[in-house]
């Protein structure tokens, strides 16, 4: 109920109103001091005490810009202006709220009310800063940035005078303000404790907005983490204590093969069927860092993903369970990369001029548009792997894994699990959620299998059955994994004759052989061994940034006399000892060269230039031991220490009538 206040003078009020508006010296010291500051800023602005016509009012359209500017104030302030007036009663009282600036916004009165005191500055759209309506509760309240309350004759303007009004600001939390509420009713009603409703009012208004502020930056921050774990490249599961699937990402969504609605109203058990897995994810309170595991989508298919579990605990909620799955094949693919899993080489790094290397290069080019199985054949040393490479930048798989397996250089036992890999407790010291063979990590690319002639022959079997089905099953395991891999074999064996003597499958044999490519030895192209001392000169003296001041034609002699067991790599890393040790500026010589070239040989810096070659001292010593055999081919093989299907093509090659 309205409340009359018998303890308030306003006669006294007056009195000083109008010994200040006349320029007369005021005569009470009941005058506010803030009062009497205001109303001297209020006659330097030039304020008319007894004027009635207001001095500005926005248009509509300015009212509603600045109402929608103030959306969010406007609501929450409305329904505490209603509850305020429904406290201090409904006919002799009006609520406003002004914004920053202090234009009202909005009120709440009744018609009544304004009917008797005019809706000058009661209304929408009146400014009520001191400047515009002189001393006044709002306009005090915007500028001492607390709450105000002015009665009756503290007003400048008389028409306010049987006003009272208390106003508080409503600030941010920068503690910036926003508003103003105000309270004013009839100077001979106001209630003592109406200053107080007001600032418990605002106060309130200001928490409420608080709260929305933060729950709208929650809302804000919720909606970018879900957008942002919509698009990480990195399927992202979240689930209960219980396994039940509390959320998922778009591409965990996708790697599954289901949608939001159905994965989240599932459970783990679902998709993760092996249960020994499960049980120890939900058992244990360890992390799991890259097991791979086997999943089963939401269309029924088997996948293998890389799988990463974290465990999170609060005192509020269960655990909560984050599983991070990555495809394994696209992580294969990522090692292969990182760990150079790559071919470097291509056709334009292979050096040499000679017409054996030329037919050899002519067919790999061949090979590289045709993706079959090739077998290059040629003595350690010669390039079989470079050849490989080449073949693979040439081919429809460039770009893809190139990847590496030296059949003769890991224990008999382990290649069958290199080549296919090995399911969890497939053996002894097994990985736990097993490994991925060569061929799924070669899976779209090539696989080189260098020394192929001595894989062992249980791998044979293996291996055979992949190049025929295109599909592996892992070591320990009986699923069935499809691959599709190009594979070039290379061997410095003669497989025919390994075949033969039941060293190596004949099976296999033919289906590695569909491609053939015999790469020469160095010793076979003479021609291009002074390239390659050129080459590797240039490449090496740069490279250790030693300067050579030539090379002496005995040295080239040298070098093209020795028979190069070791063929391009045997050359290479004589040169590179050569430069290592040979002295600044220095003129390559007989002299430079190691005693294992030197040893036995007749060069010297007078050697004649017509000794006769290694090839016409091999033709010579193939036709010498026919005729000693009388044309028995195996015994002359036995003599040579060859084998038959060698000499048959060094008969061939030197055009040897027999």
């Amino acid at each position: 109920m309205p409340f009359k206040n018998p303890f308030l003078n306003n006669s006294i009020i007056h009195d000083a109103w109008e010994q200040f508006v006349s320029g007369s010296h005021i005569k009470t010291d009941k005058l506010k001091p803030y009062v009497l500051e205001s109303w001297k800023r209020s006659a330097a602005y030039g304020i008319d005490p007894h004027s009635r016509i207001p001095t500005f009012h926005l248009p509509e359209k300015d009212i509603i810009a600045r109402q929608e500017k103030n959306k969010q104030l406007l609501d929450v302030a409305k329904p505490f202006m209603s509850s305020l007036y429904s406290i201090v009663g409904n006919t002799d009282f009006i609520i406003r709220l002004t914004d920053k600036d202090g234009y009202i916004l909005d009120h709440i009165g009744e018609k009544g009310f304004i009917a008797r005191f005019g809706k000058t500055y009661l209304q929408n759209g009146y400014n009520l800063k001191e400047e515009s309506a002189g001393t006044n509760a709002i306009g005090l309240s915007l500028l001492l940035k607390k709450p105000v309350q002015i009665m009756g004759c503290e007003h400048f303007m008389s028409k306010f005078h049987d006003l009272t009004t208390s106003a508080s600001p409503i600030k941010d939390k920068y503690n910036e303000i926003i508003g103003i509420l105000s309270i004013t009713g009839n100077y001979s009603m106001v209630h003592p404790h109406t200053l107080g409703m007001t600032t418990a009012a605002a106060e309130a208004i200001k928490r409420e907005l608080r709260l929305q502020q933060v729950n709208q930056s929650l809302q804000s921050m919720n909606k970018n983490f879900y957008e942002i774990m919509e698009t990480i490249s990195e399927g992202i599961i979240a689930v209960n204590s219980e396994g039940n699937i509390l959320n998922a990402n778009a591409l965990a969504r996708e790697l599954l093969e289901t949608d939001k609605r159905k994965i989240e109203k599932s459970n783990l058990n679902r998709f993760l069927r092996n249960k020994k897995t499960y049980e120890k994810i939900f058992t244990l309170n360890n992390s799991i860092f890259e097991e791979e595991m086997e999943f089963i989508t939401g269309k029924g298919r088997k996948k293998k993903f890389i799988v990463d579990v974290s465990y999170l605990k609060t005192d509020e909620a269960p655990k909560l369970i984050v599983f991070i799955i990555n495809e394994a094949k696209v992580i294969h693919k990522m090692v292969n990369k990182i760990v150079g899993a790559s071919a470097i080489f291509t056709f334009d790094d292979i050096v040499g001029k000679s017409e054996k290397l030329k037919s050899a290069l002519n067919l790999a080019k061949i090979s590289s548009g045709i993706d079959s199985t090739i077998l290059l054949q040629g003595e350690s040393g010669t390039g079989k792997e470079m050849f490989a490479q080449a073949i693979h930048n040439a081919s429809s798989r460039k770009g893809k894994p190139f990847v590496f397996l030296n059949c003769g250089a890991i224990p008999r036992e382990l290649v069958a699990s290199e080549l296919f890999g090995y399911v969890e407790g497939a053996f002894t010291g097994a990985r736990v959620g097993g490994h991925a063979g060569k061929f799924e990590l070669a899976d779209g690319g090539t696989l080189f299998l260098d020394e192929i002639g001595d894989m062992p022959f249980d791998a044979q079997v293996s291996l055979l059955r992949v190049l025929e089905t295109k599909r592996i099953t892992r070591v320990g395991g009986n699923e069935v994994i499809p691959v599709d891999v190009r594979v070039i074999a290379a061997t410095n064996k003669d497989l025919q004759n390994e075949a033969a003597s039941g060293n190596f499958r004949e099976d296999l044999y033919y289906r590695l052989n569909v491609f053939p490519i015999q790469i020469p030895t160095l010793r076979e192209r003479k021609e291009d061994i002074r390239i390659f001392i050129n080459y590797f000169i240039d490449k090496y003296s740069a490279k250790i940034n030693k300067k050579i001041s030539g090379i002496t034609p005995e040295f080239y002699r040298a070098l093209e006399l020795y028979s190069w067991p070791g063929n391009v790599r045997e050359l290479q890393n004589t040169l590179q000892l050569i430069l290592n040790t040979a002295k600044e500026n220095t003129n390559l010589s007989v002299s430079n060269l190691p005693e294992n070239i030197t040893d036995g040989s007749t060069v010297s810096e007078n050697c004649p230039e017509d000794l006769p070659s290694l090839e016409e001292v091999e033709k010579q010593a193939i036709i010498k031991t026919l005729e000693i055999s009388r044309y028995n081919l195996s015994k002359t093989a036995d003599i040579l220490k060859i084998g038959r299907s060698t000499l048959y093509r060094k008969i061939e090659k030197y055009d040897i009538s027999i």
